[in-house]
């Protein structure tokens, strides 16, 4: 359907109800063309949701093969095929080793982090390496098979992916990404690996908290206003817990007016209290229980599949003692063929977890410490996330905000998901979004730091080290910096470091990992200060950008120059001079309040040469830059002088203008003998780029041929998963059609339209056939079952064919009586319009007559042939030809039904009887009227009406002389 149609008319989608109001908050651009439709993937540890916005589908949750909201982050990796989401649950428990999950947990880690080392004790089946050349970690399968966490997310990518686009059903590549927000710069760029392994376009990753924060806010656009609204998200998932805090106002922007804004605030964590510690501790609690129950030598603790049965069961018992006082968890067989059963009340998971509950309330003193704000500027405190749903959070969490009552307003699961779809569309040039204004913040500062030589008082020298803040804690972003160095005249470099995270714990200290991002090595400084000798340096100028994904990057360094350069002013034209004072009347000058917000808030030092009391400062400085500095640096003293110079000229009135014009024009007719103007002196800028070479200290990234082969490797299991899929069908198709023709040949309507011969000869073949699949279907390609399918059709078409056609024969002929029945009645009232009336031609009425008798006839005719002919032979009465007639018939009625309906009535004639009735009038008219004062005299004007027009037997539809408010069908 197309948008115009569903702008008319939004219920005709089928949307719910609650999504009928973002139908038009999210517009489809119908100038687009191919592949429109974005996607969202909230990558949780134990969860994924999906959400999707395609033309007509405003914001939707695409639902999974089984008809759910959401999948289980699960991969198994079979040796012949690929399991996911709840098929790969199934296999964990028979085979733990080779399914994958809360695997977020190694990304963008070395193989020494205390995180992967936790991991490795909390699920010991899966077997670890060291990746040599990155430091990294992958799972190993075999010798042969090993795969990076990247590879297993970009896995999971492309599932989703899949899921999508039998949704939309077209192609999908655009999405958008949820990222915890305590994931560093190493964590990011694997995520971003993973989705290139993938195939994905990545518009942005986005914190999962700030994607929850735009879900609020775009739903509650209109609450938002002037005044500032604080409200405190609590989000505690599987693994992790977080923290925010979010301003609402409306701001007014430059592009579109006042629109609302989110701005995060403040933001604390904790990377390990989740749902998964609470279902890790009832885990080994019941393995405690099982192993005193059973007592035996054997402990089930050793045992994988035991113990994966045990957590799948723990999770169980843990979401329904969220809503029970007790439960009885029981596994049959866990063990030995040993059953399992034991009672587990609230109070005793509690007592279990007693140490987790305890760290509930840290990440909210933490957001309230970034945001340098209490829990009484805190309008409201909403949950998000599942394992908020466990009473004991929620008491202590209560307790620790002070507030009344907890938020529940919010969809816990999906409200992630649906706030990155609606950014994802925003960015989509196939989509039109209201505006709503986003600024994240950095979790984590970053400074740039550097080493270089200084002369202490007794004339020796010193290396002294220097930091300069790029981006402090919760600064804004996307942002762009410039970092200036004023005391460089050769190569240098210097180091791109995380700041002071004094704020996290020694334990996320030691998870965090390095604190060194990047070394940068300038070459060509001592070149480009050779080449400009007699230049004046203005510094060397490194150009950073924190993208709206929160990576940073080094977008290009530059050495800056200036000199004096002479310029003769070159001599006017009197009409150039003219055209030049007008322009300067209507062009305006000065500084526009677009260009005051272009400018970027950061901290500034001063760029000027020191003097005598501070040559042992340092001078390096952080500026920041204009909107067009990946073009042009920020001008000179000199460029600003002239500009102020041209605005004053431009502010001049409009008298002294002319005066100035009038005075250019005399100057044009001086002698040449008068004196000349003198040479102004100008300042010239020049800009040469410094080779900036970059090396990852944190946690190095693939190599671009790693890059190729472990793409490759993906696409691989990709095919090959499709052409299991495919050969699957195929062989679910063949079966099924020979099941399907054995049953038909014993129905009675094929026996009737078959012989006893051809029944046997189909018969045989579908043996045949079966056999074939039983012995050696196993090993048949997908070609090979197609060709069987088509050979069974081939030889069962004509018995399907007669079975077909006869089935149709009375629906078919019943509307064939029909319209020719309506149609004859029709042709009689038309005939029976008068001659002055009628607006059908006889060539017309003639036309539908002769069209009416072909058809009886041929009807007639082809009953009669097909009852001589016996039912099993082939049909000469078939549905097409009596579609064909009934087509034709259909489409000569309604040409006539057209033309009644928009035909005008003809004007009546004058009559001889309208003649004696003015002769009448005219002898009233003589007669002479009563006198009485009561009475009034009649009007000696004759009163004209107009003639009555008869009403026609066909009604006209839509004409100007009928009520277009009550047009009439047919």
């Amino acid at each position: 359907m197309h948008m115009t149609e569903l702008r008319r008319d939004p219920l005709k989608m089928g949307l719910p109800v609650w999504a009928l109001g973002l139908f038009f908050l999210v517009t489809f651009l119908p100038s687009q063309t191919g592949s429109v439709a974005v996607m969202s993937v909230d990558m949780g540890s134990e969860w994924m949701k999906v959400a999707i916005v395609k033309p007509g589908v405003p914001m939707e949750i695409v639902l999974n093969k089984e008809s759910r909201r959401k999948t289980p982050v699960a991969v198994a990796l079979k040796e012949d095929e690929r399991l996911f989401g709840d098929n790969a649950l199934g296999m964990a428990v028979k085979n733990p080793k080779i399914t994958f999950r809360f695997f977020q947990d190694l990304l963008g880690k070395r193989a020494e982090n205390p995180q992967v080392e936790a991991f490795k004790a909390k699920f010991p089946e899966y077997q670890i390496e060291k990746d040599e050349r990155r430091g990294t970690v992958a799972f190993k399968l075999s010798d042969e098979l090993m795969y990076s966490p990247e590879e297993v997310l970009g896995m999971l990518l492309n599932y989703s992916r899949s899921l999508a686009e039998e949704f939309a059903e077209q192609p999908v590549k655009d999405i958008v990404i949820t990222v915890p927000v305590f994931f560093n710069q190493a964590e990011r760029r694997a995520v971003l690996h993973a989705a290139q392994l993938a195939g994905l376009k990545v518009l942005q990753l986005i914190n999962d908290n700030t994607a929850v924060a735009l879900n609020y806010g775009v739903f509650r656009r209109k609450d938002i206003n002037a005044t500032a609204q604080s409200i405190m998200f609590y989000d505690m998932g599987s693994r992790s817990t977080k923290c925010t805090i979010v301003t609402y106002q409306t701001v007014k922007t430059k592009d579109s007016g006042t629109q609302p804004q989110l701005q995060i605030r403040g933001v604390g964590f904790d990377r390990t209290l989740g749902g998964l510690e609470l279902d890790l501790r009832l885990r080994d609690h019941l393995a405690k229980l099982f192993n005193e129950q059973k007592k035996s030598k054997k402990d089930v603790r050793e045992n994988p599949r035991a113990m994966a049965k045990l957590l799948k069961e723990a999770n169980r018992v843990k979401t329904i003692l969220s809503a029970n006082n007790d439960h009885m968890a029981q596994i049959e067989g866990l063990m030995d063929d040993i059953d399992f059963k034991a009672k587990v009340t609230r109070q005793e998971l509690e007592e279990l977890c007693t140490d987790i509950f305890t760290r509930v309330s840290v990440p909210v003193q933490q957001a309230l410490s970034s945001a340098e704000m209490n829990m009484d500027e805190i309008d409201q405190v909403i949950l998000v996330g599942g394992a908020t749903r466990v009473p004991k959070v929620q008491e202590l969490l209560l307790k620790a905000v002070g507030k009344e009552e907890l938020g529940k307003n919010i969809n816990a699961d999906e409200a992630a998901a649906m706030g990155a779809v609606y950014q994802a569309a925003a960015l989509s040039k196939a989509f039109k979004v209201k505006p709503f204004v986003v600024r994240d913040a950095a979790a984590f500062p970053i400074q740039v730091e550097f080493t270089r030589e200084v002369e202490e008082e007794n004339e020796k020298k010193s290396l002294k080290h220097n930091k300069r803040i790029l981006f402090q804690r919760m600064a804004p972003y996307p942002q762009r910096k410039v970092i200036t160095f004023n005391r460089y005249n050769d190569d240098f470099e210097f180091n791109i470091n995380y700041g002071d995270l004094t704020f996290l714990g020694p334990e996320d200290l030691q998870i965090f990992g390095s604190l060194n991002l990047t070394t940068v090595k300038l070459n060509g400084v001592g070149e480009s200060f050779e080449k400009r000798s007699d230049y004046e340096s203005k510094g060397i100028k490194a150009h950073f950008n924190m993208d709206e994904s929160g990576l940073l990057s080094l977008d290009r360094v530059e050495a800056v120059f200036e000199t004096m350069v002479e310029e003769k002013p070159e001599q006017e034209s009197t009409l150039t001079k003219l055209g030049n004072t007008i322009s300067s009347l209507f062009g305006g000058g000065g500084t526009t309040q677009e260009n005051k917000e272009n400018t970027t808030d950061s901290v500034q030092e001063d760029e000027d040469p020191p003097n005598e009391a501070t040559k042992e400062e340092d001078q390096e400085s952080t500026e920041p830059p204009s909107e067009q500095d990946s073009k042009k640096e920020t001008p000179t003293e000199g460029e600003k002088q002239e500009e102020q110079k041209e605005g004053e000229t431009a502010g001049g009135d409009q008298k002294a203008a002319e005066e100035e014009a009038k005075k250019e024009s005399e100057t044009v007719k001086a002698p040449e003998g008068e004196s000349k103007k003198p040479v102004i002196p100008k300042k010239q800028k020049v800009v040469d780029e410094i080779e900036a070479s970059q090396t990852v200290n944190d946690v190095p990234d693939f190599l671009e041929e790693e890059m190729k082969k472990a793409s490759k490797r993906l696409q691989d299991l990709t095919d090959r998963d499709l052409q299991k899929h495919e050969r699957e069908k195929a062989a679910n198709s063949l079966e099924a059609f020979i099941f399907e023709t054995q049953d038909k040949l014993r129905q009675k309507e094929f026996l009737k339209v078959s012989t006893e011969e051809q029944r046997e000869e189909i018969s045989s073949k579908l043996s045949q056939v079966s056999n074939w699949l039983e012995d050696e279907g196993y090993g048949a390609t997908t070609k090979e079952l197609k060709d069987k399918l088509a050979e069974l059709k081939k030889l069962c078409k004509s018995l399907f064919f007669k079975v077909e056609e006869r089935r149709k024969w009375p629906d078919r002929l019943a509307a064939l009586d029909s319209l020719l029945n309506h149609s004859s009645i029709f042709l009689k009232s038309a005939r029976m319009i008068p001659d002055d009336d009628q607006i059908f031609t006889d060539v017309e009425l003639n036309t539908l007559e002769k069209l009416i008798s072909d058809t009886w006839t041929w009807k007639n005719e082809t009953l009669a042939e097909q009852a001589k002919l016996v039912a099993t032979e082939k049909p000469v009465l078939l549905s097409k030809d009596i579609e064909q007639k009934l087509g034709a018939l259909d489409r000569e009625v309604q040409y006539l039904l057209n033309k009644a309906k928009f035909s005008k009535p003809k004007p009546k004639k004058k009559s001889n009887a309208t003649k004696s009735d003015k002769n009448t009038t005219e002898n009233e008219e003589k007669v002479i009227p009563p006198t009485s004062k009561e009475e009034k005299p009649i009007d000696p004007e004759p009163i004209t009406e107009p003639p009555v027009e008869e009403k026609s037997e066909t009604p006209e539809l839509g004409s100007e002389a009928g009520n277009p408010g009550h047009a009439q069908e047919f």
